[in-house]
C-alpha cells in the first residue's frame, strides 16, 4: 500500500491550467523527483500534498499515521525568535511523543493504575520506536552539521542559506514518514548539498522533492516523473535513465507523427478525387482520415531558448586585479590576491557561504571598492553581469516594455538583426506572455527575462552569480548550450555541480581568511583531489595518534571473506524482522505482554545490527 496517492489531481487558475488529472503513488523508500517546465505548477503541487493549497479536482490520500515533512523554496519563520527558541517551539511528532511521555510517567507516580500502566507501556514503546530518548543530542549533532553553534542568534540575522540550512536542519531532525523538497539545494553551498545528497541517498527516507540539481537527482533519486505537455511519465530509475527513456520515447513519437503525415497526405488525395455522395463505407473512411490528420498534427513544436548576440570585441587587455585587500571588519575576503584574465578563461569560483564570493564579483565590476591594492579594466571590455539580486524593474512593466528599454532591435552573432519581440520568442515568452506585467511572472520566468537583459547588452566579459536558481532544466540546457560557444571571459559562481563541471576548466577557491587557492581543473576534479587530501591528512592524524600501532597489512582469510558474505545476509534479515516488529507494535489490539515481549525483542534486534553493523564495516574495510 502507498504512504501516499494522488489521485486526478488538476490545479487551475481562471483560464490557465497548470496540470490536470495526474495521478502517482509513492511507497515506503522511493525518492521521486518531479520534472516539469516553469509555469506547470511543480511547487503548487507539493503545496496541494501538504494541505497548503486546495486542488481544482481530484484527492490526494495519505496512509493512516503518516508524518510529512515539508521544505518550502521560501522559509517562514518568526524572525523575533532566537534558534533555540524556535527549535523548542517546533511541534515535530517525537517532541509531543517526550511530552506525553513525561504526563504518562507524572501520572503513573501519582496513580499507579493498570490503565495508566498500559499508557506508559504504549508510549515506551513509540519512545523506543522514535529513538526519543535521546532527542535532544539529535538536534545538537543536526544543528553543529548545518554549522549552527551560537544557538541565541536571532532568525531575523541570518542570511538566506542560513535559513535555508535551519529550516532543513528542523526537517531532519523529526523525521518525518515522507519528505516533499521543494528545491532543497538552493542558497545552499557546495559542501551542505554534498552532505545533503549523501544524508538522502544512504537513509531509508521516503521523498518527493523537485530540484533542478542534475548530480543530486542522478545520485539520490530512484525515481522520476516528467510532467510534459499536459501528460505525466513515470520513470523508475535515476536521471540517467530518465534522459534515455525521454530520447527512445521522443524518437518513436517523431516516427509515428512522419508515419501519419504520409499516410495523411495519401488520404487527403482520396478525399478530394471522391465524389460528395458517400457510401457508408467512404464515410468510415473519411472519419479515419480526421483521426490520421489529428495525429500528424499533434506534434508540438518545441522552442528553443536561443541566446546567439554578438559579443563585443575584445582587445589585448582585458582584467588584471594587482595585490587586492579587502575586509568587512573581521572578515578578511581578499588578502594581496592578483590575477591577470587572459582571452576567453572560463572561471568557477567556490567556497562556502559567506566568504566573500559575490563581494569578489561586486570588486571585478567596479560595485564594490578596494580596501588596496589595483583593478585595471581593459578599454574594450563589455561586461554582462547576472546578479543573486535578480531583476531590478518595476513590478507594473509588461515584459516587451523592459525589453524595449534596452533596445527595440537586437543584433545576432552572424550580423542579422531581430526585433524585441522576436527575441523574447526565442526566450520562450509566447506573445501572449509579452504583453504579461512582470509581476505576473513566476520566479523561473523573471530570472529568465533577467538573463535576457544582461546578455542583449552583447557582453564580452560575462560574470554569472548563481544563474541556475528557479531556471527548469530546458532552461539550463540551452543557456549551457550558449555558453559553450561563449568566446568571451566567463566567471560563474554556482553550486549546481553540473553547471560547473561542463562550463568551467579553472577555479578559484576562497578557503577563507583572504586565502583564494587557484586551481586548474574543473569542479570535481578539485573535490578528487581534496578528498585524497583529506584522506591522507586523516591518515597522517592517526599515525600521531597511534605511533606504535602497526597497520595491519595481512591477507584476507578465506573464513573472513565468508563471514563478510553472511553478515550481509543477517544485516538484511534482522532489518525485516526489526521493520515487521515496529509494524506490529502500531497495532491497538495488542495484548500488554505481547507489547512488553516485542520491545524487548526489538531492543536486542538494535544491538545485534549495531554489533554486526560494526563487524561488517571492520571487514569491509580490510577487503
Amino acid at each position: 500500500m502507498n504512504l501516499l496517492s494522488v489521485e486526478k489531481l488538476s490545479k487551475d487558475y481562471g483560464a490557465r491550467i497548470l496540470f490536470e488529472d495526474l495521478s502517482f503513488g509513492l511507497s515506503k523508500g522511493d525518492k521521486m523527483a518531479l520534472i516539469a517546465n516553469n509555469g506547470t505548477g511543480k511547487s503548487s503541487l507539493l503545496k496541494i500534498i501538504t494541505g497548503k493549497d486546495v486542488s481544482s479536482s481530484g484527492e490526494v490520500v495519505f496512509r493512516k499515521g503518516v508524518e510529512v515533512g515539508y521544505l518550502s523554496q521560501d522559509s517562514d519563520f518568526d524572525e523575533n525568535l532566537s534558534i533555540q527558541q524556535l527549535v523548542d517551539s517546533a511541534q515535530s511528532r517525537v517532541s509531543k511523543l517526550i511530552v506525553e511521555y513525561e504526563k504518562a510517567v507524572a501520572r503513573q507516580t501519582e496513580d499507579f493504575s493498570k490503565v495508566n500502566q498500559r499508557q506508559l507501556e504504549e508510549l515506551t514503546v513509540l519512545m523506543d520506536q522514535y529513538s526519543a530518548w535521546d532527542y535532544k543530542r539529535r538536534i545538537e549533532q543536526i544543528l553543529s552539521k548545518f554549522k549552527f553553534s551560537d544557538l541565541n542568534q536571532k532568525v531575523g540575522d541570518l542570511s538566506g542559506g542560513q535559513k535555508k540550512r535551519l529550516a532543513l536542519s528542523l526537517l531532519l531532525i523529526d523525521e518525518a514518514d515522507i519528505l516533499l523538497l521543494d528545491e532543497p539545494t538552493n542558497h545552499l553551498d557546495v559542501e551542505m548539498i554534498e552532505w545533503l545528497e549523501k544524508y538522502l541517498s544512504q537513509q531509508k527516507i521516503t521523498l518527493l522533492m523537485v530540484t533542478h540539481d542534475r548530480y543530486f537527482l542522478e545520485n539520490v533519486c530512484n525515481h522520476i516523473l516528467e510532467l510534459e505537455n499536459g501528460q505525466l511519465y513515470h520513470h523508475k530509475g535515476n536521471y540517467s535513465f530518465f534522459l534515455q527513456k525521454r530520447e527512445e520515447r521522443e524518437t518513436n513519437f517523431d516516427v509515428e507523427i512522419q508515419k501519419a503525415n504520409k499516410l495523411m497526405k495519401k488520404e487527403l488525395e482520396w478525399v478530394r478525387r471522391s465524389p460528395k455522395a458517400r457510401t457508408t463505407k467512404s464515410k468510415s473512411r473519411l472519419q479515419s482520415f480526421e483521426r490520421i490528420k489529428e495525429k500528424a498534427k499533434s506534434g508540438k513544436k518545441k522552442t528553443n531558448l536561443k541566446l546567439e548576440v554578438k559579443m563585443s570585441r575584445v582587445g589585448g587587455k582585458i582584467l588584471e586585479l594587482k595585490n587586492i585587500r579587502k575586509s568587512f571588519g573581521d572578515l578578511c575576503v581578499l588578502d594581496g590576491f592578483s590575477y591577470t584574465f587572459k582571452k576567453g578563461e572560463r572561471i568557477g569560483v567556490l567556497g562556502n557561504n559567506g566568504v566573500g564570493k559575490s563581494t569578489f564579483l561586486n570588486i571585478l565590476t567596479g560595485k564594490e571598492p578596494v580596501d588596496s591594492g589595483k583593478v585595471n579594466v581593459g578599454e574594450t571590455i563589455v561586461y554582462g553581469y547576472f546578479s543573486q539580486g535578480g531583476i531590478k524593474v518595476k513590478e507594473d512593466k509588461r515584459v516587451i516594455e523592459v525589453l524595449k528599454e534596452i533596445a527595440d532591435v537586437i543584433v545576432l552573432a552572424n550580423g542579422s538583426k531581430i526585433s524585441a519581440s522576436q527575441m523574447l520568442e526565442h526566450f520562450m515568452f509566447t506573445p501572449e506572455m509579452q504583453y504579461t506585467y512582470v509581476s505576473k511572472l513566476s520566479g523561473g520566468e523573471k530570472r529568465r527575462l533577467y538573463l535576457l537583459t544582461v546578455l542583449m547588452k552583447n557582453p564580452n566579459f560575462l560574470i554569472l552569480d548563481e544563474p541556475t536558481n528557479d531556471l527548469d532544466l530546458l532552461t539550463l540546457t540551452k543557456l549551457e548550450e550558449f555558453l559553450m560557444d561563449f568566446k568571451g571571459c566567463l566567471i560563474i559562481v554556482s553550486h549546481d555541480r553540473y553547471f560547473m563541471d561542463k562550463l568551467s576548466d579553472h577555479m578559484f577557491v576562497f578557503k577563507g581568511k583572504g586565502l583564494v587557492k587557484d586551481f586548474y581543473g574543473n569542479y570535481s576534479e578539485y573535490r578528487d583531489l581534496q578528498r585524497g587530501e583529506d584522506k591522507q591528512l586523516r591518515s597522517v592524524e592517526k599515525k600521531q595518534n597511534s605511533p606504535n600501532e602497526q597497520i595491519d597489512k595481512r591477507k584476507v582469510s578465506y573464513k573472513e571473506k565468508y563471514e563478510y558474505g553472511e553478515l550481509e545476509k543477517e544485516i538484511e534479515q534482522l532489518e525485516k524482522e526489526k521493520d515487521h516488529l515496529e509494524k506490529s507494535l502500531l497495532n491497538p489490539n495488542l495484548e500488554v505482554d505481547e507489547i512488553v515481549e516485542n520491545s524487548k525483542r526489538l531492543s536486542e534486534l538494535v544491538s545485534l545490527i549495531d554489533e554486526k553493523s560494526f563487524r561488517w564495516m571492520e571487514l569491509d574495510e580490510l577487503i
